[in-house]
Protein backbone atom coordinates (compact mmCIF):
# COMPACT_ATOMS: atom_id res chain seq x y z
CA UNK A 1 0.00 0.00 0.00
CA UNK A 2 3.12 2.30 0.76
CA UNK A 3 4.49 1.55 -2.22
CA UNK A 4 0.88 2.66 -4.28
CA UNK A 5 0.70 5.68 -2.51
CA UNK A 6 4.43 6.43 -3.37
CA UNK A 7 3.53 6.00 -6.63
CA UNK A 8 0.50 8.05 -7.03
CA UNK A 9 2.09 11.26 -5.41
CA UNK A 10 5.15 11.03 -7.63
CA UNK A 11 5.27 13.18 -11.29
CA UNK A 12 3.97 10.47 -14.18
CA UNK A 13 5.61 11.10 -17.58
CA UNK A 14 5.95 8.86 -20.35
CA UNK A 15 7.05 11.53 -22.79
CA UNK A 16 11.08 11.73 -23.51
CA UNK A 17 13.05 15.20 -23.97
CA UNK A 18 16.03 16.23 -26.18
CA UNK A 19 17.44 18.89 -26.59
CA UNK A 20 17.22 21.95 -29.55
CA UNK A 21 19.54 24.68 -30.23
CA UNK A 22 18.20 28.25 -29.67
CA UNK A 23 17.00 30.13 -32.43
CA UNK A 24 20.26 32.56 -31.47
CA UNK A 25 22.73 29.97 -31.97
CA UNK A 26 20.77 28.75 -35.03
CA UNK A 27 21.23 31.99 -36.98
CA UNK A 28 24.88 32.32 -35.30
CA UNK A 29 25.46 28.89 -37.42
CA UNK A 30 23.42 30.58 -40.58
CA UNK A 31 23.92 33.56 -40.36
CA UNK A 32 22.71 36.35 -43.09
CA UNK A 33 24.88 38.68 -44.65
CA UNK A 34 24.15 42.32 -44.74
CA UNK A 35 23.46 41.98 -48.90
CA UNK A 36 20.65 39.50 -47.98
CA UNK A 37 19.44 41.07 -44.83
CA UNK A 38 19.12 44.05 -47.38
CA UNK A 39 17.57 42.10 -50.10
CA UNK A 40 14.89 40.19 -47.78
CA UNK A 41 13.78 43.53 -46.77
CA UNK A 42 13.05 44.89 -50.28
CA UNK A 43 11.34 41.50 -51.08
CA UNK A 44 9.17 42.30 -48.03
CA UNK A 45 8.69 46.35 -49.19
CA UNK A 46 7.47 44.77 -52.92
CA UNK A 47 4.83 42.13 -51.18
CA UNK A 48 3.65 44.76 -49.16
CA UNK A 49 3.65 47.48 -52.14
CA UNK A 50 1.54 44.66 -54.61
CA UNK A 51 -0.76 44.20 -51.28
CA UNK A 52 -1.40 47.89 -50.83
CA UNK A 53 -1.88 48.52 -54.43
CA UNK A 54 0.61 50.26 -54.77
CA UNK A 55 2.49 48.16 -57.54
CA UNK A 56 0.07 46.29 -59.82
CA UNK A 57 2.13 43.09 -60.64
CA UNK A 58 0.85 39.81 -59.97
CA UNK A 59 2.36 38.08 -56.73
CA UNK A 60 3.15 34.67 -57.48
CA UNK A 61 3.65 32.53 -54.15
CA UNK A 62 4.65 29.36 -55.93
CA UNK A 63 6.69 25.91 -55.30
CA UNK A 64 6.27 22.66 -53.79
CA UNK A 65 3.20 21.85 -51.15
CA UNK A 66 5.96 20.69 -49.08
CA UNK A 67 9.65 20.44 -49.47
CA UNK A 68 11.33 17.41 -49.10
CA UNK A 69 14.49 17.16 -51.28
CA UNK A 70 16.54 20.20 -51.21
CA UNK A 71 18.49 19.20 -54.58
CA UNK A 72 14.94 19.23 -56.02
CA UNK A 73 13.93 22.23 -54.68
CA UNK A 74 17.15 23.94 -55.59
CA UNK A 75 16.97 22.96 -59.00
CA UNK A 76 12.90 24.69 -59.07
CA UNK A 77 14.70 27.73 -57.58
CA UNK A 78 17.06 27.93 -60.41
CA UNK A 79 14.42 27.71 -63.14
CA UNK A 80 12.02 30.09 -61.02
CA UNK A 81 14.42 33.04 -61.44
CA UNK A 82 15.44 32.29 -64.53
CA UNK A 83 11.52 32.81 -65.27
CA UNK A 84 11.21 35.95 -62.81
CA UNK A 85 13.55 37.33 -65.87
CA UNK A 86 10.88 36.73 -68.31
CA UNK A 87 7.78 37.91 -66.27
CA UNK A 88 9.28 40.70 -63.88
CA UNK A 89 6.92 43.52 -65.82
CA UNK A 90 3.97 41.34 -65.36
CA UNK A 91 4.79 39.28 -62.08
CA UNK A 92 6.22 38.93 -58.74
CA UNK A 93 7.43 35.62 -58.26
CA UNK A 94 7.76 34.17 -54.82
CA UNK A 95 9.20 30.77 -53.94
CA UNK A 96 7.25 28.12 -52.18
CA UNK A 97 8.92 26.82 -49.19
CA UNK A 98 7.27 24.92 -46.69
CA UNK A 99 8.86 22.74 -44.24
CA UNK A 100 5.76 22.40 -41.69
CA UNK A 101 2.75 20.05 -42.73
CA UNK A 102 -0.41 19.79 -40.93
CA UNK A 103 -1.63 16.85 -40.63
CA UNK A 104 -5.63 15.61 -39.88
CA UNK A 105 -4.32 12.41 -37.99
CA UNK A 106 -1.11 11.25 -38.71
CA UNK A 107 1.69 10.94 -41.22
CA UNK A 108 4.98 12.93 -42.09
CA UNK A 109 5.26 16.48 -40.95
CA UNK A 110 7.44 17.90 -43.19
CA UNK A 111 11.47 18.22 -43.81
CA UNK A 112 11.20 20.80 -40.12
CA UNK A 113 9.88 17.88 -38.36
CA UNK A 114 11.65 13.97 -40.58
CA UNK A 115 14.03 15.69 -43.41
CA UNK A 116 15.08 12.20 -43.25
CA UNK A 117 11.83 10.86 -44.41
CA UNK A 118 12.43 7.82 -42.38
CA UNK A 119 10.18 8.58 -39.45
CA UNK A 120 13.53 9.63 -36.96
CA UNK A 121 12.22 13.02 -36.19
CA UNK A 122 15.54 14.85 -36.31
CA UNK A 123 14.19 17.62 -35.58
CA UNK A 124 17.92 19.36 -34.81
CA UNK A 125 19.00 18.41 -38.41
CA UNK A 126 15.92 19.65 -39.95
CA UNK A 127 16.47 22.70 -37.84
CA UNK A 128 19.47 22.94 -39.93
CA UNK A 129 19.12 21.46 -43.00
CA UNK A 130 15.87 24.29 -43.29
CA UNK A 131 18.09 27.27 -42.68
CA UNK A 132 20.75 26.70 -44.40
CA UNK A 133 18.37 25.68 -47.67
CA UNK A 134 16.28 28.69 -46.68
CA UNK A 135 19.56 30.57 -47.16
CA UNK A 136 20.77 29.34 -50.52
CA UNK A 137 17.39 29.86 -52.16
CA UNK A 138 17.65 33.40 -50.64
CA UNK A 139 21.31 33.62 -52.22
CA UNK A 140 19.78 33.22 -55.53
CA UNK A 141 17.68 36.16 -55.43
CA UNK A 142 14.53 34.75 -54.71
CA UNK A 143 11.92 35.85 -51.91
CA UNK A 144 10.63 33.10 -50.30
CA UNK A 145 7.23 32.15 -48.14
CA UNK A 146 6.09 29.42 -45.72
CA UNK A 147 3.25 28.48 -43.27
CA UNK A 148 3.28 29.31 -39.76
CA UNK A 149 2.32 26.02 -37.88
CA UNK A 150 4.34 25.90 -34.70
CA UNK A 151 4.26 28.78 -32.89
CA UNK A 152 7.77 27.91 -31.39
CA UNK A 153 9.51 27.24 -35.27
CA UNK A 154 8.65 31.30 -35.59
CA UNK A 155 12.08 32.46 -34.13
CA UNK A 156 14.69 30.03 -36.05
CA UNK A 157 13.26 31.79 -39.41
CA UNK A 158 11.41 35.47 -38.83
CA UNK A 159 14.48 36.67 -40.50
CA UNK A 160 14.47 34.65 -43.38
CA UNK A 161 10.51 34.58 -45.00
CA UNK A 162 9.42 37.62 -47.17
CA UNK A 163 5.58 36.49 -47.07
CA UNK A 164 3.81 33.89 -44.51
CA UNK A 165 0.17 32.02 -44.39
CA UNK A 166 -1.80 30.85 -42.03
CA UNK A 167 -3.72 27.70 -42.84
CA UNK A 168 -7.59 27.39 -42.44
CA UNK A 169 -7.32 25.07 -39.68
CA UNK A 170 -5.63 27.30 -37.46
CA UNK A 171 -6.28 30.97 -38.74
CA UNK A 172 -9.50 30.91 -35.70
CA UNK A 173 -6.57 30.09 -33.33
CA UNK A 174 -5.73 32.91 -31.07
CA UNK A 175 -1.72 32.22 -30.71
CA UNK A 176 -1.38 32.16 -34.50
CA UNK A 177 -2.93 35.95 -34.56
CA UNK A 178 -0.73 37.04 -31.74
CA UNK A 179 2.32 35.52 -33.44
CA UNK A 180 1.17 37.31 -36.68
CA UNK A 181 1.08 40.50 -35.29
CA UNK A 182 4.94 39.65 -33.96
CA UNK A 183 6.41 39.02 -37.45
CA UNK A 184 8.00 41.47 -39.45
CA UNK A 185 6.35 40.39 -42.85
CA UNK A 186 3.14 40.30 -44.47
CA UNK A 187 0.80 37.12 -43.42
CA UNK A 188 -2.22 35.80 -45.06
CA UNK A 189 -4.99 34.12 -43.14
CA UNK A 190 -7.38 31.46 -45.17
CA UNK A 191 -10.77 31.18 -45.33
CA UNK A 192 -12.08 28.20 -43.31
CA UNK A 193 -12.79 24.96 -44.70
CA UNK A 194 -16.60 25.50 -45.00
CA UNK A 195 -15.93 28.30 -47.35
CA UNK A 196 -16.80 31.17 -44.50
CA UNK A 197 -14.30 33.81 -44.54
CA UNK A 198 -15.02 35.42 -41.12
CA UNK A 199 -12.65 33.70 -39.33
CA UNK A 200 -9.76 35.02 -41.37
CA UNK A 201 -11.53 38.77 -41.23
CA UNK A 202 -11.25 38.25 -37.65
CA UNK A 203 -8.23 37.08 -37.61
CA UNK A 204 -6.86 39.99 -40.34
CA UNK A 205 -8.30 42.66 -37.47
CA UNK A 206 -6.26 40.87 -34.50
CA UNK A 207 -3.28 40.71 -36.46
CA UNK A 208 -3.56 44.17 -37.06
CA UNK A 209 -3.13 45.11 -33.19
CA UNK A 210 -0.61 44.76 -31.41
CA UNK A 211 -0.86 42.14 -28.43
CA UNK A 212 1.74 41.50 -25.47
CA UNK A 213 1.78 37.27 -25.40
CA UNK A 214 3.75 34.64 -23.67
CA UNK A 215 6.45 33.43 -25.89
CA UNK A 216 9.91 32.42 -26.55
CA UNK A 217 13.05 34.74 -26.88
CA UNK A 218 15.80 34.61 -29.18
CA UNK A 219 17.77 32.72 -26.13
CA UNK A 220 15.57 30.41 -25.64
CA UNK A 221 13.59 31.83 -22.68
CA UNK A 222 9.91 32.52 -21.98
CA UNK A 223 8.95 36.29 -21.89
CA UNK A 224 6.03 38.11 -22.61
CA UNK A 225 6.43 39.83 -26.05
CA UNK A 226 5.40 42.94 -27.29
CA UNK A 227 4.05 43.32 -30.95
CA UNK A 228 3.30 45.99 -32.86
CA UNK A 229 1.25 44.89 -35.11
CA UNK A 230 1.56 42.73 -38.61
CA UNK A 231 2.60 45.15 -41.43
CA UNK A 232 -0.50 44.36 -43.86
CA UNK A 233 -2.63 41.22 -43.30
CA UNK A 234 -4.63 40.26 -45.94
CA UNK A 235 -7.35 37.49 -47.06
CA UNK A 236 -6.63 34.32 -48.88
CA UNK A 237 -9.21 32.58 -50.86
CA UNK A 238 -9.04 28.82 -50.91
CA UNK A 239 -12.18 27.79 -51.53
CA UNK A 240 -14.11 24.96 -49.29
CA UNK A 241 -15.18 21.13 -48.70
CA UNK A 242 -18.13 22.43 -50.55
CA UNK A 243 -16.75 24.45 -53.65
CA UNK A 244 -14.72 27.07 -55.15
CA UNK A 245 -14.27 31.03 -54.49
CA UNK A 246 -11.90 32.70 -56.96
CA UNK A 247 -14.04 33.67 -59.29
CA UNK A 248 -15.45 37.35 -59.30
CA UNK A 249 -19.35 36.82 -58.40
CA UNK A 250 -18.10 34.91 -55.64
CA UNK A 251 -15.59 37.88 -54.92
CA UNK A 252 -18.36 40.63 -55.33
CA UNK A 253 -20.88 38.73 -52.84
CA UNK A 254 -18.07 38.73 -50.44
CA UNK A 255 -17.80 42.49 -50.57
CA UNK A 256 -21.55 43.34 -50.66
CA UNK A 257 -21.89 41.16 -47.13
CA UNK A 258 -19.06 42.39 -45.67
CA UNK A 259 -18.40 45.89 -47.63
CA UNK A 260 -14.51 46.60 -46.97
CA UNK A 261 -12.52 43.46 -47.81
CA UNK A 262 -8.81 43.36 -47.01
CA UNK A 263 -6.27 42.59 -49.93
CA UNK A 264 -7.26 38.96 -51.49
CA UNK A 265 -5.20 36.49 -52.38
CA UNK A 266 -6.30 33.54 -54.10
CA UNK A 267 -4.93 29.97 -53.41
CA UNK A 268 -5.33 28.68 -56.83
CA UNK A 269 -5.35 24.94 -55.37
CA UNK A 270 -7.70 23.19 -52.31
CA UNK A 271 -11.01 23.61 -52.51
CA UNK A 272 -10.86 25.78 -55.85
CA UNK A 273 -9.06 23.09 -58.03
CA UNK A 274 -11.51 20.24 -56.61
CA UNK A 275 -7.94 18.68 -55.24
CA UNK A 276 -6.79 18.23 -58.82
CA UNK A 277 -3.62 20.05 -59.60
CA UNK A 278 -3.79 19.89 -63.28
CA UNK A 279 -6.89 22.27 -62.23
CA UNK A 280 -4.85 25.28 -61.37
CA UNK A 281 -4.31 26.78 -64.94
CA UNK A 282 -7.78 27.37 -65.18
CA UNK A 283 -8.30 28.56 -62.15
CA UNK A 284 -5.52 30.98 -62.84
CA UNK A 285 -6.72 32.30 -65.99
CA UNK A 286 -10.17 33.53 -65.14
CA UNK A 287 -8.74 35.09 -62.20
CA UNK A 288 -6.19 37.30 -64.67
CA UNK A 289 -9.42 37.35 -66.83
CA UNK A 290 -11.65 39.07 -64.19
CA UNK A 291 -8.54 41.12 -61.86
CA UNK A 292 -9.64 44.21 -63.67
CA UNK A 293 -12.68 43.95 -61.10
CA UNK A 294 -11.87 41.66 -59.01
CA UNK A 295 -8.37 43.14 -57.78
CA UNK A 296 -7.01 40.21 -56.63
CA UNK A 297 -3.16 41.17 -55.63
CA UNK A 298 -2.21 37.66 -55.69
CA UNK A 299 -1.99 33.94 -56.38
CA UNK A 300 -1.27 30.63 -54.77
CA UNK A 301 0.03 27.89 -56.98
CA UNK A 302 1.48 24.16 -55.75
CA UNK A 303 4.28 23.45 -58.25
CA UNK A 304 7.07 21.26 -58.99
CA UNK A 305 9.42 19.37 -61.35
CA UNK A 306 7.23 16.81 -61.89
CA UNK A 307 2.90 16.67 -61.99
CA UNK A 308 1.35 14.79 -59.27
CA UNK A 309 2.26 13.19 -55.99
CA UNK A 310 3.80 9.97 -54.33
CA UNK A 311 4.27 8.00 -51.29
CA UNK A 312 7.47 8.26 -49.06
CA UNK A 313 9.31 5.15 -50.20
CA UNK A 314 12.66 3.83 -51.06
CA UNK A 315 12.33 4.36 -54.75
CA UNK A 316 11.03 7.69 -55.34
CA UNK A 317 10.23 10.10 -58.50
CA UNK A 318 12.88 13.03 -58.03
CA UNK A 319 11.06 16.22 -58.35
CA UNK A 320 7.92 15.01 -57.40
CA UNK A 321 5.75 15.76 -54.22
CA UNK A 322 5.40 13.42 -50.95
CA UNK A 323 2.27 15.69 -50.31
CA UNK A 324 -0.93 17.30 -52.08
CA UNK A 325 0.07 17.03 -55.75
CA UNK A 326 1.29 19.27 -57.57
CA UNK A 327 1.65 20.95 -61.25
CA UNK A 328 4.48 19.77 -63.16
CA UNK A 329 7.06 22.27 -64.21
CA UNK A 330 6.98 23.04 -67.78
CA UNK A 331 2.46 23.32 -67.31
CA UNK A 332 3.61 26.24 -64.32
CA UNK A 333 6.20 27.75 -66.80
CA UNK A 334 3.53 27.45 -69.79
CA UNK A 335 1.02 29.28 -67.89
CA UNK A 336 3.10 31.74 -66.05
CA UNK A 337 4.51 33.22 -69.75
CA UNK A 338 0.57 33.01 -70.93
CA UNK A 339 -0.91 35.24 -68.05
CA UNK A 340 2.26 37.61 -68.00
CA UNK A 341 1.73 38.07 -72.13
CA UNK A 342 -2.21 38.44 -71.09
CA UNK A 343 -1.56 41.11 -68.58
CA UNK A 344 0.91 42.82 -70.57
CA UNK A 345 -1.67 43.37 -73.75
CA UNK A 346 -4.35 44.61 -72.07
Amino acid sequence: MNALNTALTQPQTHSKESMLSLPSQLKAQYPLSATLVQQILKHRQTIQNILSGQDHRLMVITGPCSIHDPIAVLEYADRLQQLQEQVKDQIFLVMRAYIEKPRTTVGWKGFLYDPNLDGSSDLQLGLEKSRELYIQLIEKGLPIASEILSPMATGYFDDLLAWGAIGARTSESQIHREISSHMPYSIGFKNGTDGSIQIALDAIQSALHGHQFLGMTQQGLPAILHSDGNPLPHLILRGSNHGTNYDLASIQAMHFKHKHLPALVIDCSHGNSGKDPLQQPHVLKQIIAERAESKVCGVMIESHLVDGNQKISCDMTYGQSVTDGCLGWDKTEQVFLDIAEQMRTH
